[in-house]
């Protein structure tokens, strides 16, 4: 019976959907994904400058499919980036990384211009900044932790 109650207030009042990582103290932090991530923005560039034009329908339909990863990859590498800026870094690392926010400020931007464009430089651009980031992070907990690539 109490169930039946839950589920009519729920539904009559439902919560919002949220999503986090994190505004909580978790503490979890790790520029990892956003590696993963951008390292799948390279990957799926090259694969699509590999392909070249759409000249048959397989072609076009592989074209879409790997631009819309490449895309949604970008998405979320910048998403990643984002959270580590806004809520890792505080201010008392901007003492000892001054160009930290100029580092992240480039970073995102290279995440839109790779959802917009195939450009093999601006995908390996993004992984260069991302390693820079990578590096900043593990330093400000003084840690060494090798930047590798899965391919």
């Amino acid at each position: 019976m109490l169930k039946n109650i839950v589920a009519k207030i729920s539904d009559r009042f439902p919560a919002e959907a949220v999503h986090a990582h994190c505004d909580g103290p978790c503490g979890v932090y790790d520029p990892a994904d956003a590696r993963i991530k951008a390292e799948a923005v390279l990957s799926m560039t090259k694969k699509i400058l590999d392909l070249g034009a759409p000249d048959t329908v397989e072609k076009a339909n592989t074209f879409a499919r790997y631009t819309a990863i490449k895309e949604e990859q970008a998405q979320k590498t910048k998403e990643e980036l984002l959270i580590l800026w806004t809520d890792y870094f505080k201010p008392v690392h901007l003492e000892k990384y001054p160009d930290l926010h100029d580092t992240f400020w480039k970073a995102t931007k290279l995440c839109s211009a790779c959802k917009v464009e195939v450009s093999l430089e601006h995908a390996n651009e993004l992984m260069a900044a991302v390693e820079k980031v990578h590096n900043m992070f593990w330093a400000t907990k003084d840690r060494v932790v090798n930047f590798y690539k899965a391919s």
